[in-house]
């Protein structure tokens, strides 16, 4: 693997498996994915089709905010991430069971 491919690889930190996304999967064939917080949607997209070997129509990214949480007596707040959702070209699909 090359320097950029090594880079592309570390962008998708993991795929979000949710009711919401398996709809989204299922009617616009769109893919949501927990990426680093310095990705951009042009990394993310390259990484995408680098790693399943699809056709990337668009992205669409968003920074999530931690919430606040109470640790015993004190208040602690949960780290901030980036969540992004990424649309296939009609005819690609990604199989996480195969994958």
């Amino acid at each position: 693997m090359s320097g950029n491919q090594n880079k592309l690889s570390n962008i998708i930190t993991a795929p979000i498996i949710s009711e919401k996304s398996t709809l989204s999967a299922e009617n616009s064939n769109t893919f949501v994915f927990k990426v680093r917080k310095e990705a951009t949607k042009k990394q993310v997209g390259d990484a995408v089709e680098l790693m399943f070997d699809v056709e990337v129509a668009a992205v669409r990214v968003l920074n999530v905010n931690g919430k606040k949480k109470r640790f015993g007596r004190v208040m602690g707040k949960r780290n901030d991430w980036k969540k992004a959702y990424v649309k296939l070209k009609p005819g690609h699909d990604i199989e996480f069971s195969a994958a």
